[in-house]
């Protein structure tokens, strides 16, 4: 079992300009995006600032956000890359089996990924993703460079805080 304290706050930055840019959205009515936590149970405490220390997952966690945009339904996993490769094992299979399902159920599903070396974030859709884990299952790369991204799908970061992942998202939905 996974220990919680050994994830560390990677992502973190990530994860919170999400939360901000999915607050506005709310706010001007555009998207209404929430983070999914992930069930954990607690095992150790610093009762000094009553914060947990160590903890377990309680079970596999799915997506990162999930919720509806202008009626479309929308589920996407954030996650940082401090390289221009992205490692696949850094997509766990139980994670692509609920996109891929996600997307059966007429929904839209996807990966944020932020390269936090050059500070530039992509869209990237899920059957591109589909496609990097096909190459890997017939013995190609277990990973994919930056460069194999879709230009067109890196997102414009406003004030480095503002994620606008609704542009890449329509050009998503104008390509399905």
């Amino acid at each position: 079992m996974p220990s919680w304290n050994s994830r560390g706050l990677r992502g973190s930055m990530l994860e919170e300009s999400l939360n901000i840019t999915n607050d506005r959205y709310r706010k001007e009515n555009l998207a209404l995006v929430q983070k999914i936590p992930t069930p954990i149970t607690p095992i150790e405490f610093d009762k000094s600032n009553h914060h947990i220390t160590l903890a377990y997952f309680e079970q596999k966690s799915t997506v990162d956000y999930i919720g509806t945009v202008q009626g479309v339904p929308v589920c996407f996993d954030a996650k940082e890359c401090a390289s221009d490769t992205f490692p696949l094992q850094n997509i766990h299979e139980h994670q692509l089996q609920f996109m891929e399902e996600f997307e059966q159920q007429q929904g839209i599903a996807f990966l944020i990924i932020h390269f936090s070396k050059r500070g530039e974030f992509y869209y990237v859709p899920l059957r591109d993703v589909q496609r990097f884990w096909e190459r890997a299952r017939r013995g190609g790369r277990k990973s994919f460079q930056r460069e194999e991204l879709d230009p067109a799908y890196e997102i414009r970061v406003d004030g480095g805080i503002f994620i606008h992942y609704l542009e890449p998202l329509q050009k998503d939905l104008e390509a399905h």
